[in-house]
């Protein structure tokens, strides 16, 4: 058994360990292995683990075939996932994140159990589960994958070929992208000449201790250069030095400047910046390049200064209005210098001050303009005087009166040197400066509080009216404080001082002594409390505030004074009656001292009677009292105090006993009882007044009324009562009457003259009333329920008082109103004509304008519809019934409005479809005028019915109680169809077959009788036959095509219109029902492109009709050559020049019949172009030459090409297009001539008939190149 061979087992053999094969080739060999040392326990149970299913259990390759079985297992089940979400939609993600999981657990997870063979790299795991995961993905979110497309675009890859007019298959490629077309390319170079210049852009550089260092950028162009000279000349020594910059140096400097340029061709402008550290002017002196060569240096000095700087010499920060502001700003730069400060006042702008500063060196090369780079002379620059460079330090005052009060600011902005270095504070503050070390920080900003200067003036007192006070009392000191800006002081707290003189000491000229006192006070207010009590002279001498003195301004002076006091002493004498004899009253004279005025108070008693308390005032030291009482009796009369305007109290005079009596019996006399001096009434009316005597009864009065001059005496006898009514005549008249008392006899016979007076004012005309006018017009239109004021134009005194009625509200009580104004209005809030009744002012009734009396309001009309009745439309019970259309047919309703425009409308529209459930929806629009149409809706068949449930116009919102909707409704009929009932069938005919065909069944929907149209398109044609068809009586028709309509060929028939009793007809589009009618006896062919001309390269393509296979009959060249075709498309690739001309067709039903044709297209060969000679030929030349390119053609003239200039290759990096030209050459060759460096190269060729471009878009003809 063991002889017997055995066969290899499907699965190779399981590797053993390495120590089973070393052993095994060590024995081989015989060589013994040299002796280690035994490994520890731990290490050999280490390197004895072995897979996690031991291989005695299940051999390893049991254990693969299990991995593939269960592999297998998840893909089934990934399909029935993939299935299920195609089937029912589930979520894509889920089972995509589901998959991505399964998948890295199995992948990452099958090493662990240490299978042979399956145990890989993490990066081949890696690699298998993004592949997996994309697979996941794909089958997931379903992407589509276009296999055929990929198959076919591989396939294309390795056999891409195609028939051409020769009938052998070749590759288009090969044809399309010919690059012997274009051959050839010319190489200009043009010698470069150096050149390099120091700061080229004029920049200013300064340097200061936040700027210990500036990089001076020195220009090199077309040169490499080894040595750099910058003379330097020290502008505060005047001392010079050369700077070498050598070659290591410059190539680290042309490593940063490479970094800033994308190009890196050695003939690239650089930059070069040096750093340089001092002061000094700096100038090119040398550069030489790697020739040994000196390059041409372009002259340009550049100055780096110490870097300008200003700052503020702080003063003070309190300051009174009208000082002057006193600060100094310190200035540290090279002039000329210009600083720019601000000012702000109370928190707001108040503009920009900008100092400058010329320099004291008048030849300072920085006053004048730089007309070259040279700031010294080119040769004595190394012992050049450059001190017009130094840094000066300048204190600049500044001195503007502060005429405002509050806080003022000023603050540095910016300083510009001479060099044009600036320096902006007002960006770098020195809070932001705040960390730097070394950094001295210097003010930059002046800040001032003005205070108003205090103003002391005495009010109601000066040098000519003294202030008067009671011995013993004291008054305010009458000081009013204000301020030079304000009238209200902005602050509190002066010190005032002044000058006191007493009474005895006040000198004749009524000025102070010598030896008057200086005193002063503080007050808190503008208005002082300080109290003075001595009389003498005060003068303010001075105010100052808290923080500024003031100024005293006048008066300044005020005398004070203690007056006598208040008393009277008396003298009587009796007043005699002249005709009686009798006392009548009593004469006091009364002798006042103190100042007036006085006030004295007395009483008078009448015996048996009440004591009446009485006041005399007097502006005079003597006056008389006049005691006359007007009934006869004992009297007593008792002084009892007085005063006067300094002792305001009355002082008691009882002391004196100043008491008189006197019996009197008085004279007769009269009076208006009417205190009134004049009184009104109107023009006709009589006036009564009452008249008081005294005397004794009966009494007889004499008057006279007096008007314009004209007197009319009356007499009124045996008057008993000492009231008397006088009534006077009508006063017919107006204008001023007076009424005058003459004289009164009383019982004794003693008849006294009057003095008494009053006047009448008779109004000159009644009051009258009438209706103003508002816009030349009394009537008004307003908005509905608004209060409108109507005009009132009245006459008379006021107030007048009106009368008035709404002429609309029979029944509605008479209004009353009272105006005070001659223009006033009455206010209505109805609409109506309105008419005054009455009207009366303060005194008299009067009239109302008749031609004025009545104003009408009307309502301006709230908005409304109305649809006017038409033939189109007709009203049928409470709605309107509009004319029956058709579905899809333009209908409007017009629709009339009421208002004022525009009208904002909604209305509803419901529907009642012929099938199916009702529908509504509510719409709005906007009507600019009183008419709109309102569109119908008719792309629905059915009942439409449409309410105006809303309008609303420019003066009201839709108010629901004052609207009535509109309702009008239209029946809608459905629009009749017709359809072929085999739709999309092929229908064959033969053109010369029998004259009857096969009938096309089409059926119709509607209500016949129905008119058909139907039309006849072939596919070569793009004019259609139309077949008109009427009086259809049934829903079914059967149509015969008539063969004079059929050509040979595809024939495509369309239902183009159908029309029904309703006159309802529809026009089918786009997708009209059609049905194929193929007219095939013999076959046809036509080309698909109506050119002539083809270039090779483009294909030839034509349209085969009849039944396939066709073969096609067809010359090139003269040759005879026969194609098949199995499709309707025959297309032949033009590979060669040539005359393809198609002889004939037949195709499988036409068997031998041939279908003779000659269509014939001209394959013309390619331009072409060849720039020197077609080869690559370089030529140098200097700068302002030029040299020759030829151009030679091939093709038909006139050709026209586009070349390119291109910068010259560079090994490693590819050319850049610079230049893009298009000419045109009438010959087959031509000469340009260029100057410009650069590679010339043709990209596009055109002649009379094709194109060819080495730059055309992928899938374009080449014939589209040029334009």
């Amino acid at each position: 058994m063991n002889g017997t061979p055995r066969l290899r087992s499907g699965y190779p053999t399981t590797p053993q360990n390495q120590q089973t094969r070393n052993e095994q080739h060590g024995s081989a060999t015989g060589v013994a292995s040299p002796k280690v040392p035994l490994p520890t326990k731990a290490t050999v149970s280490q390197e004895s683990q072995g897979p996690m299913i031991p291989f005695n259990l299940v051999d390893a390759p049991s254990q693969r075939l299990y991995v593939a079985f269960f592999y297998l297992g998840l893909i089934v089940w990934r399909l029935c996932d993939y299935y299920a979400l195609v089937s029912e939609e589930t979520d894509s993600f889920q089972l995509f994140m589901k998959w991505v999981i399964i998948d890295g657990v199995v992948l990452y997870g099958l090493p662990g159990l240490k299978i042979p063979r399956l145990q890989w790299s993490s990066t081949t795991m890696t690699m298998l589960f993004a592949l997996h995961a994309i697979f996941d993905y794909v089958l997931m979110f379903r992407v589509p994958i276009p296999l055929e497309a990929w198959l076919i675009a591989f396939t294309r890859v390795f056999y891409d070929r195609e028939l051409a007019v020769s009938e052998r298959r070749v590759k288009p490629a090969n044809v399309l992208h010919n690059a012997s077309l274009i051959l050839g390319k010319q190489i200009i170079h043009i010698l470069p000449e150096g050149s390099a210049m120091l700061n080229p852009n004029q920049t200013a550089y300064c340097l200061d201790p936040l700027t210990t260092s500036v990089d001076l950028p020195i220009w090199i162009n077309q040169t490499s250069p080894i040595l750099i000279e910058l003379l330097r000349i020290d502008v505060d020594t005047n001392s010079n030095e050369t700077l070498a910059i050598q070659a290591k140096e410059i190539q680290r400097l042309q490593k940063q400047a490479n970094k800033q340029l994308p190009n890196r061709a050695t003939t690239t402008p650089r930059l070069l910046m040096y750093p340089v550290k001092q002061t000094g002017l700096y100038r090119l002196q040398k550069v030489v390049d790697d020739s040994k060569l000196e390059v041409q240096r372009r002259l340009s000095d550049t100055l780096v200064v110490r870097c300008p700087s200003a700052h503020m010499k702080v003063v003070p920060e309190t300051k009174c209005i009208g000082d002057l502001s006193d600060f100094n700003l310190q200035v540290d730069a090279t002039p000329p210098i210009q600083i720019k400060y601000s000012k702000r006042v109370n928190n707001e702008d108040s503009g920009h001050a900008v100092l400058s500063i010329p320099p004291k060196n008048p030849v300072s090369p920085l006053m004048r303009q730089r007309t070259s780079g040279a700031l010294v002379g080119l040769s004595s620059a190394a012992h050049a005087d450059v001190s017009w460079a130094r840094s000066q330090s300048i204190k600049l005052s500044v001195n503007e009166s502060l005429g405002v009060s509050g806080q003022w600011q000023y603050s540095i902005d910016e300083i510009v040197d001479g060099c044009g270095n600036v320096v902006n504070y007002a960006k770098r503050r020195p809070s932001n400066l705040h960390g730097r070390q070394g950094l001295i920080e210097l003010p930059l900003e002046q800040r001032f509080s003005v205070y108003e200067r205090p103003k002391a003036a005495l009010r109601g007192c000066d040098s000519q009216h003294a202030l008067q006070v009671p011995k013993g009392k004291s008054i305010r000191l009458p000081l009013e404080i204000s301020s030079t800006g304000s009238e209200n002081v902005a602050h509190g707290n002066y010190r005032v001082s002044y000058l006191f003189t007493s009474s005895a000491k006040i000198l004749s000229n009524q000025e102070h002594a010598e030896d008057s006192a200086l005193a002063d006070f503080r007050s808190g207010s503008h208005i002082s409390d300080y109290e003075i009590s001595q009389p003498g002279l005060y003068t303010l001498h001075s105010i100052e505030s808290a923080f500024c003195p003031g100024e005293i301004m006048e008066p300044s002076s005020c005398l004070l004074s203690n007056p006598p006091e208040p008393n009277v002493s008396i003298e009587t004498q009796n007043i005699p009656d002249r005709c009686a004899g009798n006392s009548i009253g009593l004469l006091v004279d009364l002798d006042l001292t103190g100042t007036p005025p006085f006030r004295l108070s007395y009483n008078i008693r009448r015996r048996g009677g009440p004591v009446t308390p009485r006041v005399a005032e007097s502006n005079l030291l003597h006056t008389q009292l006049e005691l006359r009482p007007t009934h006869s009796g004992h009297y007593t009369y008792e002084f009892l105090d007085i005063s006067d305007s300094v002792y305001r109290e009355p002082r008691s005079l009882r002391n004196q006993n100043l008491v008189l009596e006197q019996d009197v019996k008085p004279p007769a006399s009269a009076r208006f009882l009417d205190a009134y001096p004049s009184r009104k009434t109107c023009i006709g009316e009589p006036v009564a007044l009452g008249v008081q005597f005294s005397g004794e009864a009966p009494w007889r009065l004499d008057y006279e009324l007096i008007h314009q001059g004209r007197r009319r005496k009356r007499r009124i006898d045996g008057i008993e009562s000492s009231v008397h009514t006088l009534t006077t005549d009508e006063l017919n008249t107006g204008g001023e009457y007076s009424l005058a008392l003459i004289a009164v006899t009383d019982k004794s016979g003693c008849k006294a003259s009057l003095e008494q007076e009053t006047k009448i004012e008779v109004a000159l005309q009644r009051p009258k009333a009438a209706f103003g006018l508002i816009e030349s017009q009394r009537h008004i239109l307003a908005l509905e329920d608004k209060m409108v004021r109507l005009p009132l134009r009245l006459q008379g005194e006021s107030p007048w008082t009106v009368e008035y009625r709404n002429l609309n509200q029979p029944d509605s009580e008479v209004a009353r109103g009272i105006f005070k104004d001659s223009n006033d209005g009455i206010e209505v809030a109805e609409a109506g004509t309105y008419e005054l009744l009455q009207v009366n002012d303060g005194t008299c009734p009067g009239n109302v304008d008749m031609t004025a009396n009545r104003f009408t309001v009307e309502w301006i009309p709230r908005p409304g519809v109305q649809v006017s009745e038409s033939a189109t439309i007709t009203l049928v019970g409470d709605k309107y019934s509009k004319t029956e259309v058709c579905e899809g047919d333009e209908d409007a309703v017009e629709v009339c409005f009421t208002g004022t425009a525009p009208f904002e409308v909604e209305y509803s529209h419901r529907v009642k479809p012929e099938r199916g459930s009702q529908s509504s929806n509510t719409k709005r629009f906007t009507a600019g005028i009183n008419v709109a149409s309102l569109r119908m809706e008719t792309g629905e068949a059915g009942t439409h019915e449409y309410k105006v449930t809303k309008v609303s116009d420019m003066s009201y919102n839709h108010n629901p109680h004052k609207f009535s909707p509109v309702r009008f409704e239209q029946r809608v009929h459905a629009r009749p169809s017709a359809a072929f009932v085999e739709g999309g069938k092929t229908y064959r005919y033969c053109k010369e077959g029998d004259a009857s065909g096969e009938n096309v069944p089409i059926a119709l929907k509607g209500l016949p009788p129905f008119h058909l149209e139907v039309e006849v398109r072939h596919h070569a044609s793009s004019k259609p036959e139309l077949v008109t068809i009427p009086n259809i009586e049934s829903h079914k028709y059967s149509l015969h095509i008539s063969h004079r309509l059929l050509s040979l060929g595809t024939h495509a028939v369309f239902i183009r219109k159908v029309r029904d009793a309703h006159g309802c007809q529809r026009q089918m589009g786009q997708e009209a029902p059609r049905i194929q009618i193929n007219v095939a006896e013999v076959p046809s062919i036509s080309a698909l492109e109506a050119q002539t001309d083809y270039c090779i390269g483009e294909r030839i393509s034509y349209m085969l009709s009849g039944s396939p296979p066709f073969n096609v009959l067809y010359t090139f060249n003269g040759q005879e050559r026969k194609a098949s075709s199995p499709t309707t498309n025959f297309r032949r690739l033009a590979e060669k020049p040539g005359e393809f001309t198609i002889t004939a067709v037949t195709d499988q039903r036409s068997g031998d019949c041939k279908a003779h044709t000659r269509i014939t297209k001209v394959i013309h060969e390619m331009p072409s172009v060849r720039v020197s000679k077609g080869r690559t030929a370089t030529v140098d030349i200097h700068e302002g030459g030029e040299a020759e390119i030829l151009f030679e053609f091939g093709g038909t003239p006139p050709f026209e090409f586009t070349y390119t200039r291109s910068s010259n290759p560079v090994k490693g990096k590819k050319p850049q297009v610079l230049d893009t030209k298009s000419d045109i050459s009438y010959d087959y060759s031509k000469t340009v001539l260029a100057s410009d460096e650069g590679m010339y190269e043709v990209v596009a060729i055109k002649d009379a008939f094709c194109a060819f471009s080495t730059q055309k878009i992928a899938g374009k003809s080449s014939r589209k190149l040029l334009a």
